[in-house]
């Protein structure tokens, strides 16, 4: 194989730059990536960018002239080599070529993104090697990849509250409980714990991948004579009838992506949050957030439970969880953002006069009390 300059793969959104309409006049239509200081690689919009960026750009002035469509289309594909599909692939195909026979793009500019895109091929050797080695699909998802992605859910965990009063921890958990109650939404969802970008772009509910549930995991965590009762949302007879150890409720968002992640509430539902304060209304609780972010949670539900734990998205891993909650492992976790008493705090500044969030940024608890919260 010949040698060749290894090329970067830069795969970034000028959408920033362009909605500045003061910056949207330095992009001309016919600027190549060069334009940008890349000598080599490519730039590749992400998906439906080049849509994104002709409405963000519409109306604004060319050199002097109106925009049209095609100046609109020239403008917004003019630092990419390469253009994502599948949505409207072939209308924007159509309307290049005929650019390019009507001269307003030069092939010059053509040939300079298809001498990118081979430039990766060929350091990639894709040329010499075209198919991937299915010899090596054994291997996703072997046990050494679960092991590294279960300690990778154990350090992650951030222990917000343990006890209402500090000198009584509630955490960590005893095993050999004689019964404990489970329960919540996401206790029991593979789906729920892998959020999104997992076999469906929006993500889904139940099981769908192989991996561990919370549930799954404290059963195989506690000793052989504890009983575990998972009800997902516990009735009143079923808190009245047990004489339960500790509950351990998990919670928290759907599955989300791009812009359905975008809402005005960022909350626990009404539903839940009373199903929470009932049942720690009555049994000592662990509060486990299975979310990829912050969420607002009530001062009253705050003060029933025992512990809070902002378990994230623990994928595919619930063991990460209870080997940490059951004390195997110390939290390690710290917040790498500040969580916010309510939304219309946002955006937050650590160092601001007026600073007040419910937890800081780079907070969270241990077990052992030698080690510094709050210390990132």
């Amino acid at each position: 194989m010949p040698s060749y300059k290894i090329p970067c793969f830069l795969d970034i959104s000028f959408q920033s730059e362009i909605r500045n309409p003061s910056r949207a006049k330095l992009v001309h239509f016919a600027s190549p990536p060069t334009r940008f200081g890349l000598r080599f690689g490519r730039l590749v919009e992400d998906i439906r960018g080049r849509v994104d960026l002709r409405c963000s750009i519409a109306g604004q002035k060319v050199e002097g002239e109106a925009e049209t469509g095609r100046t609109s289309l020239l403008r917004s594909c003019s630092p990419f080599s390469q253009v994502l599909g599948p949505r409207d692939v072939v209308k924007f195909q159509d309307d290049l070529m005929s650019l390019v026979e009507a001269g307003e793009v030069p092939i010059s500019r053509i040939n300079d993104a298809v001498e990118r895109i081979l430039r990766v091929k060929f350091a990639a050797g894709i040329f010499e090697h075209p198919f991937s080695d299915r010899s090596l699909l054994d291997l996703v998802g072997c046990k050494l990849h679960r092991e590294i992605s279960r300690e990778a859910v154990r350090k992650s965990l951030v222990l917000l509250k343990n006890g209402k009063d500090p000198e009584k921890p509630l955490l960590p958990l005893d095993k050999n409980a004689r019964k404990i109650l489970v329960a919540g939404t996401h206790a029991d969802d593979l789906g729920y714990q892998c959020g999104a970008w997992t076999v469906r772009w929006i993500g889904d509910s139940g099981r769908t991948t192989i991996g561990t549930t919370i549930l799954d995991a404290i059963k195989q965590t506690v000793g052989p004579e504890s009983e575990v009762i998972f009800e997902q949302c516990p009735l009143v007879d079923t808190l009245s009838a047990h004489d339960f150890a500790f509950a351990i409720v998990a919670v928290g968002e759907t599955p989300y992506a791009e812009y359905i992640s975008s809402k005005t509430e960022l909350v626990i539902p009404s539903d839940l949050a009373d199903m929470i304060c009932s049942v720690a209304d009555r049994v000592p609780t662990l509060l486990a957030l299975i979310t990829g972010r912050p969420i607002e949670l009530k001062p009253e539900m705050l003060e029933k439970i025992d512990a809070l734990v902002a378990a994230w998205l623990p994928q595919t891993e619930g063991n990460g969880i209870t080997d940490v909650v059951f004390g195997d492992y110390d939290f390690m976790g710290r917040l790498p953002v500040s969580w916010f008493k309510r939304l219309d705090q946002l955006p937050m500044d650590p160092g601001a006069a007026l600073y007040d969030p419910l937890f800081p940024f780079g907070f969270g608890l241990t077990y052992n009390a030698k080690m510094k919260t709050n210390s990132i």
